[in-house]
């Protein structure tokens, strides 16, 4: 959730932590020995198995709520405050260091452990539509997501590198959240780029806010990661239940695609863009994005392709897997 409160492009940013987070930053906060945490909440999907998450290390946590501290992990130190008036004082004491053996430990781990994915010429991978969207927007457009693997690859693979750019439920993970989201960060920064990466099985939730972007003329663009799966699910059956796959497909029983976004766009009044091909997902892109109105974008993406690195549930977050 606080991805773009610092910039992403930073050769000290380590991503996001926990079940899906890097390997790099699973294994810094596993490493560390003190661990300053501003508003966290320290929930299930970022601790994994409570007593290894960072064993080794002093916890400093600053937080509004009292309840909020030690609820879930104990901490050395609780602070209770606003976080802004919190570290301005804290700044008062700390000293500038330099940690160079550390800063090397966790420069390896990048170089080792990167994020990847295998790369394709035939079929549009969707870490690969992120990665696109990151570099035409240059970091000047603000993203939401609905709840899945989108909302994971966008995290991962997306970079953020100002406050309030990215816009995700967090906790209690709602289907049909980007879309409306979208929407008010529209209806309040109508100069920006807004950007609603979607799932196919998510923005069903929402299809009839096409009427509301449509009325109020909110330009926002609409980019659907298609795989034909309610994804997560499918890669949670794959993984953990032996591939019996159940409920979790999204086709018409002759295995076409629906419904048709493109259609779904037009019978709302507005403009629908397929992809297909890897050689075209730029430039489709690059023309959704110059159009002044509400574009649904239909990217057909590989349908087995899972969201990695991967904490199963109950494990340590240095317990990672890595690949399928």
């Amino acid at each position: 959730m606080g991805l773009g409160a610092f910039p992403g492009d930073d050769p000290l940013f380590l991503g996001m932590l926990g079940m899906h987070g890097t390997q790099y930053a699973n294994l810094a906060v596993t490493n560390c020995d003190l661990l300053l945490a501003i508003g966290a909440r320290f929930d299930d999907r970022i601790t994994g198995k409570v007593e290894t998450f960072a064993p080794h290390a002093k916890i400093i946590h600053i937080d509004i709520d009292p309840s909020a501290i030690s609820k879930n992990i104990k901490v050395d130190i609780p602070i209770v405050g606003d976080v802004k008036n919190v570290l301005l004082e804290l700044n008062k004491f700390v000293k500038p260091g330099t940690h160079a053996e550390w800063l090397e430990q966790i420069a390896t781990w990048k170089r080792e452990k990167p994020l990847t994915y295998q790369k394709s010429e035939t079929v549009i991978k969707p870490q690969s539509v992120i990665e696109e969207i990151s570099a035409i927007t240059q970091g000047n457009a603000i993203i939401t997501t609905e709840v899945g693997q989108h909302q994971m690859w966008a995290a991962l693979f997306g970079t953020y590198s100002t406050p309030r750019s990215f816009i995700s439920s967090g906790g209690l993970g709602v289907m049909g959240f980007g879309f409306p989201a979208a929407i008010g960060a529209q209806a309040g920064c109508p100069e920006k780029l807004v950007i609603d990466i979607a799932g196919d099985g998510s923005f069903q939730m929402v299809i009839q806010e096409l009427a509301t972007a449509v009325c109020g003329n909110f330009p926002v663009k609409v980019v659907i990661l298609n795989n034909g799966f309610l994804g997560m699910i499918r890669q949670w059956q794959d993984l953990f239940f032996g591939k019996r796959l159940q409920h979790s497909c999204l086709r018409h029983p002759s295995g076409k695609y629906f419904p048709d976004f493109v259609k779904l766009a037009e019978a709302y009044g507005t403009v629908g863009i397929r992809i297909e091909k890897p050689s075209e997902l730029r430039s489709k892109l690059e023309e959704a994005f110059a159009i002044p109105q509400p574009v649904i974008v239909d990217v057909i993406v590989d349908e087995e392709e899972k969201v990695f690195p991967m904490v199963p549930a109950g494990a340590a977050i240095s317990d990672m897997l890595i690949g399928s």
